[in-house]
């Protein structure tokens, strides 16, 4: 198994945001979460990414236990993230923004820092050959100079996606990475994620627009106030009463 999810909860206070959920994660397939504001997503997230420690419960991933793991050691694992709302340095550039992520892979410390070592130089090299590297991918090269504050929302929506690719990830998850914007440029990411996943990158998404999540998911699961209430193909979440009484409010095609 890639990535599996045991008995996973977390509790804050009196409040089960996630119970005893069951998950398993696919290599190199596309994997979506589902389900109403306050189901326990993002929460859910923060658990596998090392943000939260989860109440009870483990997190095994290629047959390692990161349960406990710190954020940082769990990105360096090959887990990376985005989030709702973009994490970026508003007033640096896109470029800058990016080099950032790949200095996750880096050896230099302090003293290389300040001395500026050949580790230094030739990491510093390499992350901003990473940076241009990801900044084709997604397709935001032209704006490699332009400062984040100066950008639209979709283009922030691609350097979070850029920043996430410069860690050099296994799998990455994605919170709501359409939220805020347009069709077409729904339709685009949409793309981007397929792009991702053809080159070997084991996705799962958090998304609130159904239409999106049924075209590219290869399997979903769904949540609802913390806990598991379906797990399945498109076609199967489509057809599960349990989902459309709780979510997707009597249409599944909605």
């Amino acid at each position: 198994m890639y990535l599996v999810v045991e008995k996973l909860s977390k509790q804050f206070g009196g409040i089960l945001a996630v119970q005893n959920v069951d998950f398993t994660i696919e290599k190199g397939k596309i994997n979506a979460i589902i389900g109403p504001n306050g189901a326990g997503k993002s929460t859910f997230f923060n658990l596998i990414s090392g943000v939260y420690k989860p109440t009870s419960g483990r997190i095994l991933f290629k047959g390692k236990d990161i349960t406990r793991l710190p954020a940082n050691k769990i990105a360096e694992l090959g887990v990376a993230r985005t989030f709702q709302t973009t994490h970026l340095f508003e007033n640096s550039s896109v470029f800058e923004n990016v080099v950032v992520g790949h200095r996750l892979r880096t050896k230099s410390n302090l003293f290389d820092a300040i001395f500026r070592t050949k580790r230094e130089i030739m990491e510093e090299e390499q992350a901003k050959e990473k940076a241009l590297e990801v900044l084709q991918f997604v397709g935001l090269t032209r704006l490699a100079d332009r400062k984040v504050a100066n950008i639209s929302q979709e283009e922030k929506k691609r350097v979070a996606f850029a920043l996430a690719l410069a860690t050099e990830p296994e799998i990455v998850f994605l919170d709501e990475p359409t939220a805020g914007i347009n069709p077409d440029e729904t339709e685009g990411l949409s793309e981007l994620i397929i792009k991702m996943a053809r080159q070997g990158i084991t996705i799962c998404l958090i998304e609130h627009k159904i239409k999106m999540i049924m075209s590219l998911a290869d399997k979903i699961m769904v949540l609802n106030y913390g806990e598991k209430i379906a797990e399945g193909t498109p076609e199967e979440i489509n057809r599960n009463e349990k989902v459309i009484k709780a979510y997707l409010g009597g249409s599944a095609s909605a």
